[in-house]
């Protein structure tokens, strides 16, 4: 099943305005990007990794005075992000590949890390401290348990990935983090299940 999460990239270059069409507006997370932005400082720099187009969690952030520098693989997302919020830096990237060579207050993976295979995942950890100043926020979605599964965008197979909590976890405190909460299929959120940690402070 891993090999499916080799086409991900592609899948959302191929029907990023489709996507955007039906990403919903209503701001569910926006209990959960409260929480971590009440860990920043005021104004304070975030890397949206995997930001989509950019709306409504980018547009949420941007809106509340945060300096946002959204990272995505899909151009078609990038350029709509570019449009509706031409102030902002976006950077067509790989997040596996990510080496922006700045360190950011805040960092949010918000339903797009855990399109990565469980390798892949591990090895984000590593991307995520040299992006994170000393107390950043780390907050991403997963799988509520350790597995894969396939779901659909435009009728086409769409990988997703879950490590099990005690590895998210061990990763998180290997790389300087602390877990400070995870919910499993929040009701309040659309179901996500959600982490949220700080790098912790040497």
């Amino acid at each position: 099943m891993s090999d499916a999460s080799r086409d991900v990239i592609k899948l959302y270059t191929k029907h990023g305005a489709d996507f955007d069409n039906q990403r919903g507006r209503s701001l569910v997370e926006k209990p959960w990007l409260d929480r971590f932005t009440s860990l920043l400082p005021d104004g304070g720099s975030i890397l949206d990794i995997g930001c989509g187009s950019g709306e409504p969690i980018a547009g949420y952030l941007i809106a509340n005075g945060y300096d946002l520098t959204g990272i995505d693989a899909s151009l078609p997302l990038i350029e709509l992000c570019r449009s509706r919020f031409p102030e902002k830096l976006w950077v067509v990237a790989d997040m596996r590949e990510l080496a922006l060579g700045r360190r950011f207050d805040g960092l949010i993976a918000w339903h797009s890390f855990f399109h990565l295979c469980p390798e892949d995942q591990r090895r984000m950890f590593g991307i995520f401290r040299r992006h994170a100043n000393e107390g950043a926020a780390l907050m991403f979605t997963a799988g509520p348990v350790q597995g894969e599964a396939i779901g659909t965008l435009q009728g086409k197979p769409l990988y997703h990935a879950s490590l099990a909590r005690e590895d998210y976890e061990g990763l998180l405190a290997t790389h300087g983090f602390r877990l400070l909460d995870q919910v499993v299929n929040d009701p309040q959120c659309g179901g996500a299940t959600i982490y949220l940690a700080r790098r912790i402070v040497s």
